[in-house]
């Protein structure tokens, strides 16, 4: 299937990123539900999709220090996400989440990456 991520995903490589995490964040979560595991499936959802929520609200940040906080947020946000799917990944009778945790550990050095240089802006 096609990914249409519109104009300001094509020049934004960490947006690319967390958007392709969320989708993939929704088949998980969806495969868990299948499988009855409600809560856990819950809380990967709304962690796992608040990354990029709050990266795709920082491109509207009213000032760096917002856009800092933003990304702060996201940071924590994947920091959760990564302890659902090493639970997932240590758990029995749960789908194999190492693929995820590999993506997602790219998208925390990029998030880190960008507080750090941000911070060094202001």
């Amino acid at each position: 299937m096609k990914r249409d991520f519109g104009k300001p995903h094509q020049n934004n490589p960490i947006l690319k990123l967390t958007f392709e995490f969320s989708l993939k964040i929704i088949e998980l979560a969806e495969c868990l539900e299948e499988s009855k595991k409600y809560v856990v499936a819950n809380q990967i959802l709304k962690s796992g999709t608040s990354i990029g929520a709050n990266i795709h609200e920082a491109q509207n940040a009213e000032s760096k220090l917002d856009f800092i906080h933003k990304f702060k947020i996201a940071a924590k946000e994947a920091n959760e996400t990564h302890y659902w799917l090493m639970l997932c990944e240590n758990s029995k009778n749960y789908p194999n989440t190492r693929a995820l945790i590999d993506n997602l550990t790219i998208i925390q050095k990029v998030i880190n990456k960008i507080i750090t240089s941000s911070k060094n802006k202001i």
